[in-house]
């Protein structure tokens, strides 16, 4: 057998429908797209049009609420901890971060970091670094003689509301000073 010897199996492979070549093909002139129309035209969408007859997506109620602002974060409890580290997977000695908890397949990769929770018991004094913690959490680690580090939170930006309130204030003082003048 050879390179140009080689081939499909019959009826593996199928000849392409070339329509719009002449009447003799079967598939001539309109190309097999009937008379004018719309649908006869290219670039046409009727996805869900039901003739006229209301929607099926518009006749179901509208359910529930996309929050733009959600977090996603990866979970981990304090007694998956502990199995891990009874398992000898885990040192407790070393400063554990989302980085190594991620490595050590503790954890799944998520878009805001991992989120410690208080489900279980932790023996294991740790000193473990995450993006979120519950208070029980880190209650629990620290009564096991550990300790828990979160990132500094953002400053809140003043909103319009505050704004305007400080801003009033301002004007207050000032009329104020004014006024004793």
């Amino acid at each position: 057998m050879r390179l140009n010897e080689i081939s499909d199996k019959q009826g593996a492979t199928k000849n392409r429908k070339r329509v719009g070549r002449g009447i003799g093909s079967g598939k001539g002139k309109t190309a097999g797209s009937g008379h004018k129309g719309q649908k006869s035209r290219s670039g046409v969408s009727l996805l869900g049009f039901e003739g006229g007859q209301m929607p099926l997506y518009r006749r179901l109620p509208k359910r529930g609420f996309n929050n733009p602002f959600s977090k996603d974060f990866a979970e981990i409890n304090l007694s998956k901890l502990q199995k891990a580290i009874d398992a000898g997977r885990l040192d407790a000695k070393e400063p554990l971060t989302d980085v190594s908890l991620l490595k050590l397949g503790l954890v799944s990769r998520s878009k805001d970091g991992v989120k410690l929770l208080a489900q279980g018991e932790i023996k294991a004094k740790l000193n473990i670094s995450v993006a979120r913690a519950s208070k029980t959490a880190i209650a629990a680690i620290e009564k096991a003689g550990g300790s828990v580090t979160l990132p500094t939170p953002k400053p809140k930006v003043e909103g319009k509301g505050k704004a305007r309130e400080r801003i009033s204030a301002e004007r207050q003082e000032r009329l104020a000073k004014v006024r004793a003048e």
